[in-house]
């Protein structure tokens, strides 16, 4: 498993039930417990946060690499960190190229307030 994988991960939802969910792994948090900083992919497109999030399309790509099924959102908005032991698999990986653009956005987000 590596940066900019989709991955299989349970991850806590709105409810608060914990569901095995894809995710894309952003980035390995610093110690000793190899921990990921992961966002939360979903098909409820509806929820794209404009000049925030991001979908993936069949038209895109890196669509065929990722091992989506359908169109789907990446929410920046939806993170958590997972242990590194709790990631079941890779499904796929994203372009370099949108792993930086994603990365850019949040760190733009961090640091200024966006809107």
């Amino acid at each position: 498993m590596k940066e900019a994988d989709l991955v299989l991960t349970p991850v806590p939802q709105a409810d608060g039930k914990i569901k095995l969910r894809p995710a894309l792994f952003l980035r390995k948090m610093p110690g000793i417990y190899s921990d990921a900083l992961v966002c939360g992919v979903s098909t409820q497109i509806h929820l794209c946060v404009p000049k925030f999030d991001e979908v993936v399309s069949p038209h895109d790509n890196d669509f065929l690499t990722t091992g989506l099924l359908k169109e789907s959102l990446i929410r920046l908005g939806y993170l958590a960190v997972i242990p590194a032991n709790k990631i079941a698999g890779s499904i796929g990986n994203i372009s370099r190229e949108r792993k930086r653009r994603l990365l850019h956005k949040l760190s733009e987000y961090l640091l200024h307030d966006i809107n």
